[in-house]
């Protein structure tokens, strides 16, 4: 009977983790026009998405996403799914993004809604359930957002996670567990990790200052004191600068006329500053003193920190300076082991990648070297030509020179 207890706790156990995959999108064809809304926000003029693998890819077809197609531009795109709950159980968002046109400021990160978002009306004001992903804003700039919205108000998370600046494909994974601890990942490995209470400011501090508490007004925190017993040697004062006991008078200079000569002054090699008495041990010295704290009468724990109750939308709300940058490989789920499986194809996709991002760069270098052997080529037949013209001139006859005058 107890054999069988522990099995069907087992099986219950399974069963309340069952892998859930509540959202992908690849753009593998052109059945994202149908699901995807694009923003109509007034005042704001939307960039276009193109369904492109770029300009390099590893796969043509397979490696098609959205692309930002148009400079200096806001972009604003969304799609809803079944809504969920991640209530007692792990939420992993993960996407990729391939900034190919080396992007020196703009966005490359997604954020995702509850059902009352307005497609339609989708902007940079528009309440969010959290925003993951790469900003890159020159050389300053390089991180990834992991923001969440709690109780009305979004929150930065409060360490500095570096995003990749390179030209090629990487997957970015957020999980958030419901044990209120997280991890980011880019390709596969974790970058950072830790406490969602630690680590974003949703919560008053546990402990505060002690306002009763006081510093003894006799507490003495200086480690070192002057030593009484030092005084200032008698030959110490000398002045900073003295007259160049070098200097002449020149021959040429007129008292009445230019007043009374004086020699430049110099820095005094004997000077030796301002004294001051040596420092010793404070016989009284007690440490430096530590204000009290108590527990903080604000702070409530909150369990569910990690808590979206309704998880129905996810979009690109973005900002461009150079656009370029295509997004793909979407992905929410409850399944880290799954979406670590999704993600293993990056190291393929780099390497398809550079492999023909350096034949096209190779393939430019040879056309601009032949394109430049051309010109020297056209140039010397051009030299030669001149030179038969001046070796045919008839005897005695100069050969015609167009110095840029009109004959008379």
């Amino acid at each position: 009977m107890r054999t069988y207890a522990v099995v069907l706790a087992t099986v219950l156990a399974v069963a309340a983790v069952t892998a859930e995959v509540y959202f992908e999108e690849g753009f593998k064809d052109d059945s994202w026009k149908k699901t995807w809304v694009q923003s109509e926000h007034k005042g704001v003029e939307y960039g276009k998405f193109e369904h492109t693998a770029g300009k390099f890819y590893n796969d043509a077809e397979a490696d098609k996403g959205l692309q930002t197609s148009q400079d200096a531009r806001f972009y604003a795109l969304s799609n809803k799914f079944t809504p969920f709950s991640n209530k007692d159980d792990t939420l992993v968002v993960q996407f990729s993004v391939k900034h190919e046109q080396n992007i020196d400021c703009g966005g490359g990160y997604l954020k995702v809604f509850d059902c009352s978002v307005d497609q339609k009306d989708l902007h940079g004001d528009t309440p969010y359930l959290l925003m993951f992903g790469p900003d890159i804003c020159g050389p300053g700039t390089k991180k990834v957002h992991v923001i969440f919205s709690y109780k009305g108000k979004n929150h930065l998370v409060n360490k500095d996670i570096r995003c990749k600046d390179d030209v090629f494909t990487h997957f970015y994974t957020l999980v958030v567990r419901s044990d209120n601890t997280y991890e980011v990942l880019i390709d596969n490995e974790k970058v950072e990790s830790g406490s969602l209470e630690d680590d974003w400011d949703f919560l008053p501090p546990k402990k505060v200052k002690d306002p009763e508490a006081k510093k003894p007004e006799d507490w003495d925190d200086r480690a070192t004191i002057a030593d009484p017993d030092d005084t200032k040697p008698e030959d110490w004062d000398k002045p900073e600068h003295i007259p160049d006991p070098d200097a002449t008078k020149p021959d040429d200079w007129d008292d009445e006329m230019d007043g009374e000569w004086e020699p430049p002054m110099i820095d005094n090699p004997e000077y030796k500053g301002e004294w001051k008495p040596k420092q010793i041990d404070n016989p009284a010295y007690k440490g430096i003193w530590v204000h009290p704290e108590i527990d903080n009468p604000e702070y409530v724990e909150d369990k569910t920190l990690y808590l979206r109750e309704e998880v129905c939308a996810v979009g690109i709300d973005v900002w461009q300076v150079k656009s370029g940058t295509i997004f793909d490989n979407f992905l929410i789920t409850n399944d880290l082991e799954a979406a670590k499986a999704a993600a293993a194809t990056v190291k393929e996709t780099q390497e398809g990648e550079k492999k023909v991002k350096d034949a096209q760069e190779a393939e430019e270098r040879k056309k601009a070297e032949e394109e430049s052997a051309a010109e020297e080529a056209a140039k010397d037949d051009e030299d030669e030509d001149d030179d038969d013209e001046e070796d045919n001139a008839l005897p005695g006859e100069a050969a015609e020179v167009d110095d840029g005058h009109d004959e008379l």
